[in-house]
């Protein structure tokens, strides 16, 4: 192919944006193609709505498949490109007089024919230059393409990095205001404990949102460089074969992310009070449905916008809820359930009317239910409390968690018994819509994880519900 045809037949293989040979190339909507990489580049300043690069037009989808007829083409261009370029002093073999045409792979290095034949290199591997400059090719865009899905995975997290950090902060807020009301309750001469506690919780929490920015900082900085990286590659990629031939690779540490972890200072005197109010009831009501979504969708809760959400597909599980006669209207409660060191389970209180609807209990428009909820994921675990869906940053209660009902002031405590602490509680500028008769609940999933039901226990509260593969075992 003479210099003329060579140069108009690579014009029509030139993306736009880089002025190169197309690398992985793409059509989008408008029908101009582009590199993968720079068009990747391009849209990813947030460019909305997403516009042609070269006419401004406006390309609805984001996602397109490989162009494989340009892809062949431009591998076709660069492989006569290179055919052009062997006459060249570089691709000279200096010693035989002949172009440099094979690659060895196990030095690495540019050889021509006789070279490959010398004793040093006849036990190693060569391949055409330009066939293991491809293959090169095709493994850094599989690279370049788990460099940019991570680049996306990261700029999700930071985008729950930094609600989580606000929702932190709430919840520190929220749980001073409960510390102060508890101890409301309390003798004055618990005043001190008060201030101790509130001045742990604050020393904390600040070392936590400290954590939590640098986190946030680490992460923002190791996007940055993978950008960055990303960029380097497409440069390789665009190299003559030669040049390609000598990547090296290199790896960086992704940064995780901070679970923030509070502790639960013990309560002098709080089960003392609380078992005041202590009954009990057995269970005597069961009902089996695969409606009643709870662990599944609090595994899947995400941060967007500015409140939690629940995904709508929650898992097959068939779960059994039973629940007690008895129910609340008016007075104080106490019960607990015995939850060692089980996952997967909830207790607190409900109406009768929970397990016959289709919503999710962790739907924000759910007011039927108010639950302390423990879900394991991955290697931890998370506590949540519904209506609303709030994240809890302590560690789950082993041993037993308490429920404290009261119908007077229409809130609802949750301590765990163990530590005599306080694990949550309903403010009165938030109280509860108690209207009706009202129950408690308690839930678990797998069978090797589930809290137990003593049968010579009774259950201490209103009237239990439980929603699991099998009944439950608590106190």
């Amino acid at each position: 192919m003479d210099s003329d045809t060579l140069e108009a037949f690579q014009n029509e293989l030139t993306c736009s944006i880089c002025m190169n040979c197309f690398l992985d190339p793409v059509t989008i909507d408008c029908g101009h193609s582009f590199c993968r990489p720079c068009l990747s580049l391009c849209w990813e300043e947030d460019w909305i709505p997403k516009s042609c690069p070269e006419c401004r037009g406006i390309s609805a989808k984001t996602q397109f498949t490989t162009n494989i007829v340009l892809k062949r083409l431009a591998s076709l261009a660069r492989q006569a490109r290179a055919d052009h370029d062997h006459s060249s002093e570089e691709q000279i073999c200096v010693t035989h007089q002949e172009a440099k045409g094979l690659f060895c792979e196990a030095d690495q290095t540019l050889l021509c024919g006789p070279c490959s034949e010398r004793p040093e290199h006849t036990a190693h591997s060569h391949r055409p230059i330009h066939r293991a400059a491809e293959e090169s090719r095709e493994k850094l865009l599989k690279r370049m393409g788990s460099l940019w899905k991570i680049r996306e995975e990261m700029q999700t997290i930071l985008h729950q990095e930094a609600k989580k950090t606000r929702s932190f902060k709430d919840y520190v807020a929220l749980r001073k205001e409960m510390i102060t009301a508890e101890y409301r309750r309390m003798p004055l001469s618990l005043l001190e404990e008060e201030q101790l506690h509130l001045e742990a919780l604050e020393r904390e929490a600040k070392e936590i949102c400290e954590q939590l920015e640098d986190s946030v900082f680490r992460m923002t900085q190791y996007r940055a460089s993978l950008k960055e990286m990303y960029r380097e590659l497409t440069g390789m990629c665009c190299k003559p074969d030669g040049e390609l031939l000598q990547v090296r690779k290199e790896e960086m540490q992704k940064p995780q992310p901070v679970n923030p972890e509070l502790t639960c200072w013990p309560v002098t005197g709080i089960l003392d009070t609380l078992n005041n109010f202590r009954v009990t009831f057995s269970l005597s009501n069961e009902v089996s449905s695969q409606r009643i979504r709870l662990f599944d969708d609090a595994r899947s809760l995400k941060y967007e916008h500015d409140s939690p959400h629940a995904s709508s597909g929650g898992g097959t599980w068939e779960y059994l809820a039973a629940w007690g006669a008895q129910s609340s209207v008016s007075g104080k409660q106490y019960w607990e359930m015995r939850v060692d060191s089980s996952w997967d389970w909830a207790v607190g209180v409900c109406k009768d009317s929970w397990v016959r609807k289709d919503a999710g209990i962790l739907d924000e428009s759910n007011r039927d239910n108010f639950l302390l909820v423990c879900v394991k994921q991955d290697d931890r675990y998370q506590l949540w409390t519904t209506a609303p869906t709030t994240p809890l940053y302590r560690e789950r209660p082993l041993g037993r968690a308490g429920v404290f009902l009261d119908c007077d002031r229409g809130s609802v405590s949750f301590v765990d018994a163990a530590k005599h602490s306080l694990l949550w509680s309903t403010m009165m500028e938030c109280a509860l819509s108690l209207s009706g008769p009202s129950s408690a609940l308690a839930t678990g999933e797998e069978a090797d994880s589930r809290p137990r039901w003593d049968t010579q226990d009774s259950f201490s509260g209103g009237a239990l519900v439980q929603c699991c593969k099998r009944i439950l075992h608590c106190l």
